[in-house]
């Protein structure tokens, strides 16, 4: 083993960059060439079949079967002059990745056994039924029963990888519960759409639709393929269990925004290429803080497509990054020591009419709507602060939360210097002061410098895990593995109820009397009030901000299963089923889902932790114990006693040293074993993870330092596993 790691060392440091050409001379030429887009459909459907298929996407009409035939039938075409063969409902479902079943387009032309024809019906594009049975669902379902069902969402264009028409889906139970992350997100973006909507009519009536952008930042690590192929522990859990840090690893911060490294580059434009042919808009490619790690990012789009997109190019990615010799990395936390990986969710709400809700106007007006928006997010956000941390838990992304390089595990806002002003300005004016209606019915605001904001001259708050940027909101917390659309329902869900709520509470100060103008503004001002407690512009990793967090009644809960009790939380309940984005049973069963992920990763991970310590460390520590001791008894039998003991000192003082990290390792390691085997007795799922997590998590970090110990003492040449220095520096 410890010849492997060397050879495959060897190896990596030969491999040299792959060429990678562009497909076209113009990105243009090829973009979205593997998209069934919008221009791509006129081609192959009619005008009045384009006609019927944009009322469903725009308004969500209901496809009529003969409309549906027509779309499939064009859809084939297009997919098989790309070379498709096969079809597959492309859905996600409660595991943070996709899922497929294809079936051939080919079927009997007449009677079985006769010919056969390429078909593809209307019913085919709408529905499947895969096996449901094998998915994630916290007991909506019982096990024995296997139907499903996934359905076409038309507002997510299909694509073709291979040679497999991909159709995004959402995906249900036979019951009609929803079994994947789509359906909600959909149900989500239509409640901030309606909710919002409203709300800008009051400022200008010529709105007739809101909708959700989001913006993602996907960091990664890569690894040679070889050095992966030899940590058993990256390829069974995606992170290290141990491992010394390396001499060098960020610390000299040469690493950030520095040369991108030849092997590095090819793959990124490899990444590029391919994203361009699915249509997405990457835009930003760079070296992240840590060695090895990466992060690219697109133009915005409209939030479910851009959720769709980032799940499609993490696949893109993994394939790639075979192709140059790598692995991709998407664990929140691979390596100990370092930072870990996120995956920023730039988030913001803009108009048919083209207005960007959080984009400072130039009107009195405008920014009154403007100010109107930011407030009630601030307000949403504080009223399910803990709701939004739980949309962004997991036992990954736990490892990276609260450290000193991502946003605390305590959510809160930030505004700057700028913003916060202008709102305590609000708070302590009255009506008459902030908003003034001239006799040519003009809005006058003591707040009309809010443009100014577009200077961005407040220096942005990277602690902060909700932080305004000039013209969105960048939700920093979310994971790298991370499906968006959990952080996205949330995040949606909770606005549009906010947003209703404030347009109740508009109209009937209004029915009382009233201004609108005036009904607004006492509103917002009660809302700053209220809300005040979620603002923070400070250092969100100090301990003071802990405490002060816990005085302003803010959500400080660090333990992942008891987190995902914000879900079922009254409040979250009353709120998801009044918009009707989750019933309770929904919400309960994804809890149950949670639970079980969150058992089901730490046991894994405590399973190769063990085998790991066992068959590979111990073994290996206590061969080169044995070297020593021969050194030792060979030395006695030279020397005299005196010069005997002074020669083997050192070695007998390792050998002492060896021995006692061995005997902790053997010790912790059956401990470890014990407590899972207790905890695997629980049968509740909320039950069982906090058992795990207060039983068995605890003895990783202690294993893992004795073994890090070990790396140190035995020789070199010895050791089995590819070490930091090689996993991180060899690209």
């Amino acid at each position: 083993m410890s010849t492997l790691r060397f050879k495959v060392v060897e190896e990596a440091f030969r491999k040299k960059a792959l060429q990678v050409s562009a497909p076209a001379q113009f990105t243009s030429d090829y973009y979205g060439k593997y998209v069934f887009t919008h221009s791509t459909m006129e081609k192959y459907l009619s005008k009045d079949i384009m006609k019927a298929l944009d009322n469903t996407i725009e308004k969500g009409t209901t496809l009529d079967r003969k409309i549906a035939d027509s779309v499939a039938t064009g859809m084939k075409m297009w997919a098989m002059e790309l070379g498709a063969t096969h079809y597959t409902h492309w859905f996600q479902p409660l595991t943070d990745g996709t899922a497929e079943k294809h079936d051939s387009f080919i079927d009997y032309k007449g009677a079985p056994g006769e010919s056969i024809i390429e078909d593809f019906s209307g019913k085919l594009l709408v529905q499947q039924e895969p096996d449901a049975s094998s998915f994630p669902n916290g007991g909506i379902r019982s096990t024995f029963e296997a139907r499903g069902y996934t359905a076409w969402d038309p507002s997510s264009p299909a694509f073709v990888v291979d040679d497999t028409l991909c159709i995004p889906t959402i995906f249900i139970s036979y019951t009609g519960e929803s079994l994947d992350l789509k359906a909600p997100l959909l149900k989500a973006l239509a409640a901030v759409d309606k909710a919002a909507t409203s709300v800008c009519q009051m400022f200008d009536p010529n709105v007739k639709k809101v909708s959700a952008f989001l913006g993602w930042e996907q960091e990664y690590f890569l690894i040679d393929e070889g050095l992966y192929a030899t940590r058993p522990d990256l390829l069974l859990t995606g992170r290290t269990l141990m491992g010394h840090e390396s001499a060098k690893n960020q610390q000299l911060e040469d690493h950030y925004f520095g040369a991108i490294p030849s092997r590095v580059a090819a793959y990124m434009k490899d990444i590029e290429f391919e994203g361009y042919k699915y249509g997405i808009p990457l835009k930003t490619r760079h070296n992240e803080v840590a060695p090895n790690q990466f992060e690219l990012a697109p133009i915005f789009g409209e939030c479910n497509l851009s959720v769709d997109q980032n799940l499609l190019i993490m696949s893109i990615m993994k394939r790639v990054a075979r192709r140059h010799g790598f692995r991709l990395l998407l664990h929140e936390k691979p390596f100990s020591g370092i930072n870990g990986s996120g995956k920023h969710n730039n988030w913001s709400l803009g108009t048919d009419t083209g207005v960007g809700l959080l984009t400072p106007g130039k009107t009195p007006a405008e920014n009154l709507q403007f100010v109107t928006f930011l407030v009630n997010i601030l307000m949403a956000v504080y009223k399910n602060n803990a709701l939004l941390k739980a949309s962004i838990m997991t036992a990954q992304n736990a490892h990276r939360l609260g450290a000193n390089e991502a946003p605390p595990a305590i959510i809160s806002a930030f505004l700057g210097s700028q913003l916060t002003s202008i709102l305590d300005k609000l708070e302590s004016s009255t009506s008459e002061e902030a908003i003034v209606v001239d006799d040519k019915k003009k809005l006058s605001l003591g707040i009309s410098h809010i443009p100014e904001v577009f200077l961005d001259n407040t220096d942005r708050n990277r602690t902060s895990p909700f932080a305004f940027t000039g013209n969105r909101f960048e939700f920093r917390a979310v994971g790298s593995s991370a499906n968006c659309s959990s952080a996205m329902t949330a995040l949606n869900t909770a606005v549009a109820a906010q947003l209703v709520e404030f347009k109740a509470e508009v109209d009937a100060k209004i029915a009382s009397g009233c201004t609108q103008e005036k009904a607004i503004f006492d509103v917002i001002k009660s809302y700053i009030k209220a809300s005040k407690a979620i603002r923070f512009d400070g250092n969100g990793y100090s301990d003071e901000w802990k405490e002060e967090a816990a005085k302003r009644g803010l959500d400080c809960e660090t333990s992942v299963p008891v987190i995902f009790d914000a879900y079922t939380s009254k409040e979250s309940v009353n709120m998801f089923t009044s918009l009707n984005v989750f019933t309770e049973k929904e919400l309960h069963a994804r809890n149950e889902v949670k639970w079980e992920t969150y058992t089901k990763k730490i046991q894994i991970e405590s399973r190769v932790l063990g085998d790991l310590a066992i068959n590979h460390i111990i073994p290996v520590a206590t061969r080169y114990q044995s070297m020593l001791l021969d050194n030792v008894f060979k030395i006695k039998s030279v020397y005299d006693a005196t010069k005997e003991k002074e020669l083997s000192a050192m070695d007998r003082e390792i050998i002492e040293e060896i021995a006692e990290h061995v005997s902790v390792i053997k010790s912790k390691v059956d401990e470890m074993v014990e407590a899972r085997k207790v905890a695997n007795k629980i049968e509740h799922e909320r039950a069982k993870a906090i058992a795990y997590q207060n039983s068995v998590l605890p003895y990783f970090d202690i294993i893992r330092y004795h073994i890090d110990k070990l790396e140190l003492i035995v020789d070199n040449e010895m050791w089995t596993l590819p070490k930091y220095r090689e996993l991180l520096f060899i690209r």
